[in-house]
């Protein structure tokens, strides 16, 4: 991608994320806030007996990095955006790792925060991600990370 292109990054995959890709991705010296959010996975998640998750794992749609080309792509047209970046993990996770990270970088920090809020937000209810959650009392459940 050319450095005019404001998506800078987006990524569906099994390997580790790293916070420092996706920061150095959103580098750009027109923008004056970049807004990063890491989601890692915790060790519970409301289960009714009060079970804690022990470990969980993510599966992807094979349209799911078009769908996140998209989601990107709406919030580049609705915000003054500089650059963006998005990666979200498959396979198998255990509590404390990370998940999804996501940053926006906008020439304004309200923007950057405002632009950030609604790629995670949009891309947990539009991208067709589901997670298998492991609980400590055996049980499992499937959560759709998308409506």
């Amino acid at each position: 991608m050319s450095w005019s292109d404001p998506v800078r990054l987006l990524a569906v995959r099994e390997a580790p994320l790293s916070v420092d890709e996706v920061f150095g991705a959103v580098g750009d010296d027109a923008a004056g806030g970049t807004a990063l959010f890491v989601g890692t996975v915790r060790d519970h998640d409301g289960h009714p007996s009060g079970a804690a998750v022990t470990a969980l794992e993510y599966s992807a749609h094979p349209g799911a990095e078009a769908a996140l080309r998209a989601v990107a792509e709406k919030v580049v047209a609705d915000f003054p955006v500089r650059a963006l970046a998005a990666v979200h993990r498959t396979g198998p996770l255990e509590v404390g790792e990370i998940a999804v990270v996501v940053a926006v970088a906008c020439p304004h920090r309200a923007e950057a925060f405002a632009a950030c809020r609604r790629l995670i937000d949009d891309l947990k209810r539009e991208v067709p991600i589901w997670k298998r959650q492991t609980f400590d009392d055996g049980t499992d459940d499937w959560v759709g990370a998308c409506g």
